[in-house]
């Protein structure tokens, strides 16, 4: 069966809270901070990181809503699978922007004034991708195994 909106919209929920939440935790003491000497624990770039994975999640509601209308024009109704990898770059491309022009709400003072300092472009792609590639490969594999009507129920979680 193939995953109906409702079920891409929860799986895409699902898993940018838990996996994105768990990987965010963990990546983001290693993603470049501008400091010099090794990067730490710092509650500021845990703040930012975290806004980030917000803005990913309310933005990516909307994207699949758009996806949803392009997708009716397929004969499958659905993408093929690297799709779903590929449309990591206009997502991302937008929340960057987003971040560039400061429209990201609650963002620390020096990061929405749009002046973002240069191991900030750098910090987002890594944090950005490790994430998005991840889900898409747990998604498109192993999660089939311990959720195994997920697939049969139209991609629904819940």
């Amino acid at each position: 069966m193939l995953p109906t909106l409702n079920g891409r919209l929860q799986t895409r929920i699902f898993m940018l809270v838990v996996f994105g939440g768990i990987i965010t935790f963990l990546i983001t003491p290693v993603l470049p901070d501008g400091r010099p000497g090794l990067p730490g624990f710092d509650g500021d770039f845990y703040r930012i990181t975290y806004i980030i994975l917000a803005t990913v999640l309310v933005l990516g509601i909307v994207w699949e809503l758009i996806y949803h209308v392009i997708q009716q024009f397929r004969w499958e109704k659905d993408w093929p699978t690297l799709f779903g990898l590929i449309t990591a770059i206009n997502e991302g491309a937008l929340v960057w922007l987003l971040l560039d022009l400061g429209l990201v709400p609650g963002m620390v003072d020096g990061v929405n004034e749009g002046n973002l300092p240069s191991f900030f472009f750098w910090a987002f792609f890594i944090d950005f991708s490790v994430i998005w590639f991840i889900i898409w490969l747990w998604t498109n594999g192993p999660m089939r195994v311990p959720l195994i009507r997920w697939r049969f129920f139209g991609g629904r979680i819940v």
